[in-house]
């Protein structure tokens, strides 16, 4: 049921240029405001609500279900897309070679993503689209360097 798993707390990395470009384009499209982002990298997060360590939160995609269910990995993007409208895309993810193959993809970019957000970060920092509202764009604060 869509009141267990929305509003879906996103967790994410804003230091990041990969995380960040992602966030972007997914608050964008989250017209019915199902997303909330909290950026793991703030000084300020505090990671006890979620029961793991800032490391274990930064090292796996993480998000927390309406419902409180803390989920992880691929299921987090699933989640997310389908809150925007686009689940279709990640719905074939779900079926039982395509999920194994789509964890290990997903465990590879996780272990690698600091190195390749260092080396090919700006490519995504000009893919970030900027924050807009009442027809006035700015540079936000995802536009780091």
């Amino acid at each position: 049921m869509d009141s267990d798993i929305y509003p879906l707390e996103f967790l994410y990395d804003g230091d990041c240029a990969i995380c960040r470009c992602d966030v972007a384009n997914l608050r964008r499209r989250d017209r019915q405001r199902r997303l909330r982002f909290i950026d793991v990298a703030d000084p300020a997060f505090d990671p006890a609500p979620y029961g793991r360590a800032r490391e274990a939160l930064l090292a796996r995609i993480t998000a927390r279900r309406a419902d409180g269910l803390i989920v992880e990995g691929p299921e987090v993007f699933r989640l997310a897309l389908a809150a925007v409208g686009l689940g279709w895309i990640a719905a074939p993810t779900r079926l039982p070679v395509l999920a194994q193959i789509t964890e290990l993809a997903y465990a590879c970019f996780a272990r690698h993503r600091t190195w390749l957000s260092k080396h090919f970060g700006g490519i995504f920092r000009r893919m970030t689209p900027p924050e807009c509202a009442d027809d006035v764009c700015h540079v936000s604060p995802l536009h780091k360097p």
